[in-house]
């Protein structure tokens, strides 16, 4: 049921509503006279009632236009609205006490008819607003019940959010006849007249029992474990089931309460999620030049966002690839306009294009997240890799360096920790350089490293090739059934760069985020295929392929001559650092660079075990033979004698990587 004006007096609304507060004064002022009197006026009570009229009405009138409650809409009525009204009333009555004390009409009025105005006047106006929201929400006999009949899981503010947007919005595909919750104080008790009927663990008794079609699961707060025993159950009750966002994505505006969505495998990590300090984050990157490199992957276009929302004066996107950052920089520059956000294509190994961009656009911060990282890809195309991730960080590092940048902040990974791939290993000497080269050790630039484990839904990731072997019927295919990863959401990864990029005491450290427990790959390609709503092992098969090139069994988040200590951010720690020679890593990337200038996959391996000792090449020990140090030193030699290009501060390695990349 629905209260409305009709057509002909929509456009006098105001006159109408003023027409009905007018009428609504009147009458309490009167009522308040005659409680006053016992409901039998004396004739001049009677005259100073008519003669003080006026000015109590005016006076009153006038009040709520101050507050502007002669437009407000009655259906929408809440408590924060009952609050202004009782302050337009109470400024109304202190107006009049006030005018008890001058000469006039005003003086014969009691003051305790003065209190009896203003309490009636409050509930009379409040009252008619509250009747017509009621008029509005209340699922009476005469409103038809439409839409599915839908039961919350949940009985707290989220589902009290949900259920009011779910009972406003008239065009709602939902007909909520209840809410389920574990906590016994709450069950019998009713939320805006649904009643909540039981708790969880009766939900198939409770969805047969009251004809539910529809689950919704409203508890954004939950631990990913008390989620995944609440999707468990929906499951065992056979009927569609969505869940409103959660409390990050509600927090950060990302969504609204009332967009539902299908249960997702994030929904279901057994940790809890990173919390934000946004006040120092905000502090920290508000008004400053900002370059992203792979602005448009996976990391770096959610950091892009996330970093656009705290007011940066420009936002550098640098990115090789054109399409993605196409779409990634009108993402960011519509939703941020306020922000100047820059696209720039180039390649980190690109020297004339770095020195460019850091002379144009002089950024002050720099977040490097350009990496080749698919570990079995980059296996069998080692040169690439080594040239992109390791001497592109330092060629970035470099002009950084020389351009007088505040901060660098390089995205490292838990594979950089006892590698057995190309990618960790080239990672962790990406590590090495930022934090141990002399060149970069002796300026002002602040150079950090953050590392965190597996991202789902990122490109290239587990998560999207599980959801494509399910779209097209099976089988998944798993390495191994023992195979472990520690997993973190894309927003919570870009969160830990942030908070490492803004914390003092991460000058110069590598950050780490407390992750929890390993999550087996097979449990987590057994609950994709349940949220497809199949059966693992029945619908879609699972095979076992063998650990791939480069992978591991298990990783690791701390190196075993790493120390780790706690920060001043819950679930943050840094790695204290140990003594390390700097002058061997740049001895050992010299060599590397003249393994890469001929001496083939064989020599180059071999440079990186000299400058990652940790590391366990996957490769056949017979196949990487040791090669003569005189034979790289020669290679070393030759390419020095080239002409220097266009990076300053040249050392003898930024002079050997003026050349072109390797084809």
């Amino acid at each position: 049921m629905q209260l409305t004006l009709p057509p002909r007096l929509v456009r006098y609304r105001r006159a109408v509503v003023l027409t009905i507060h007018a009428a609504l004064l009147v009458l309490a002022y009167l009522a308040a006279y005659a409680i006053r009197f016992d409901f039998a006026l004396p004739p001049r009570e009677l005259v100073v009632f008519w003669e003080t009229l006026p000015y109590v009405l005016a006076v009153r009138l006038v009040a709520l236009e101050l507050y502007r409650l002669h437009g407000g809409y009655w259906r929408h009525f809440s408590l924060h609205d009952l609050a202004h009204l009782g302050l337009a009333v109470s400024l109304g009555s202190l107006l009049l006490i006030a005018a008890r004390m001058f000469p006039g009409p005003l003086q014969a009025l009691p003051g305790s008819v003065l209190l009896l105005d203003w309490l009636i006047a409050i509930f009379l106006l409040g009252g008619v607003r509250f009747a017509v929201r009621y008029l509005r929400e209340s699922q009476l006999p005469m409103r038809p019940a439409r839409g599915k009949r839908t039961l919350i899981i949940g009985a707290g503010e989220a589902a009290e959010q949900f259920l009011r947007q779910a009972l406003h919005d008239e065009r709602s595909p939902m007909h909520v006849v209840g809410l389920a919750d574990d906590d016994p104080a709450k069950l019998g008790r009713t939320l805006h007249g649904i009643a909540v009927v039981g708790p969880t663990h009766r939900l198939r008794e409770l969805v047969a029992r009251h004809e539910v079609a529809l689950l919704v699961i409203a508890i954004p707060s939950a631990t990913g474990q008390q989620t995944a025993a609440v999707v468990e159950r929906c499951r065992e009750s056979e009927i569609e089931f969505k869940i409103i966002p959660s409390l990050e994505d509600l927090v950060t505006g990302r969504a609204q309460i009332g967009q539902l969505r299908d249960v997702q495998i994030d929904d279901l990590l057994g940790r809890d999620p990173v919390q934000l300090d946004l006040a120092q984050v905000q502090q920290d990157l508000s008004g400053k030049s900002i370059l992203v490199t792979g602005g448009a992957g996976s990391i770096g276009s959610e950091l892009a966002r996330q970093i656009a929302s705290y007011r940066p004066a420009r936002l550098v996107l640098f990115e090789r690839a054109e399409s993605p950052l196409y779409f990634t920089h009108l993402d960011v520059a519509r939703t941020n306009p306020e922000v100047e956000v820059i696209p720039v294509i180039a390649s980190i190994t690109n020297p004339e294009r770095l020195e460019e961009t850091f002379e144009t656009y002089r950024p002050e911060y720099v977040f490097h997240t350009a990496a080749y990282k698919h570990v079995p890809m980059l296996e069998s195309n080692i040169v690439e890799a080594v040239w992109n991730n390791v001497f592109g960080t330092l060629r970035v590092a470099e002009c950084a360096a020389a351009h007088g940048v505040t901060k660098f902040i390089l995205i490292s990974t838990d594979k950089a920790i006892n590698p057995t791939s190309i990618l960790g290993a080239t990672k962790r000497i990406a590590e090495r350089i930022v934090l141990e080269l002399p060149t970069l050790q002796g300026c002002a630039t602040d150079f950090r490293v953050v590392r965190f484990g597996n991202v789902l839904g990122s490109d290239g990731s587990v998560v999207p090739l599980f959801k494509r072997q399910i779209a097209a019927g099976g089988p998944l295919r798993v390495t191994h059934p023992e195979v472990t990863r520690y997993f973190m959401t894309i927003p919570e990864s870009v969160q830990l760069v942030l908070e490492a990029a803004a914390l003092p005491e991460a000058a110069g450290r590598i950050s780490i985020l407390e992750m929890g427990q390993p999550v087996r790959v097979l449990e987590l390609a057994e609950q994709l295929i349940r949220l497809s709503g199949l059966e693992p092992y029945r619908d879609i098969a699972i095979e076992f392929t063998g650990l791939r090139p480069g992978e591991k069994l298990t990783e690791e988040l701390v190196g075993s001559g790493e120390v780790t200590v706690p920060t001043s951010i819950d679930k943050i720690r840094i790695v204290q650092r140990n003594g390390a020679d700097g002058t061997l890593v740049e001895e050992g990337l010299e060599r590397l660079l003249a393994a890469l200038a001929g001496g083939g996959d064989r020599d180059v391996i071999n440079v990186i075990s000299a400058l990652v000792p940790e590391y366990v090449p996957w490769h056949d020990g017979s196949e990487v033979a040791a090669q003569p140090a005189v034979h790289l030193e020669r290679r070393a030699k030759e390419l020095y004698a080239l002409p220097r290009g266009v990076l300053p501060r040249p050392t003898p390695i930024t002079r050997a990587l003026q050349r072109p990349a390797p084809v």
